[in-house]
């Protein structure tokens, strides 16, 4: 099914925890339906140790949400004036 968002977008998160975020979109997977918005949902994934991080442990990243609960900055603000317009 095809995004109405895709990569490199500055998103407004409507819904969830993270409700009136904004941040770019790093990812699209069209298949799930899922979109990874850069600072948002934030969770931590324990890391074990290797060559390029000798001490292992825990890395912040971005988990994925749902495209249906993100809409572009540019069409969230201006539903926002039309509303307070009125």
């Amino acid at each position: 099914m095809k995004a109405h968002v895709k990569k490199n977008d500055l998103v407004v998160v409507l819904s969830g925890n993270e409700r009136g975020k904004r941040g770019k979109i790093l990812s699209v997977d069209p298949k799930s339906q899922r979109v990874v918005v850069e600072g948002v949902r934030m969770m931590k994934k324990a890391a074990r140790k290797s060559q390029d991080r000798p001490q292992g442990g825990f890395i912040e990243r971005e988990a994925p949400i749902h495209a249906s609960n993100v809409m572009e900055a540019g069409e969230y603000d201006r539903r926002r004036s039309a509303k307070g317009a009125k």
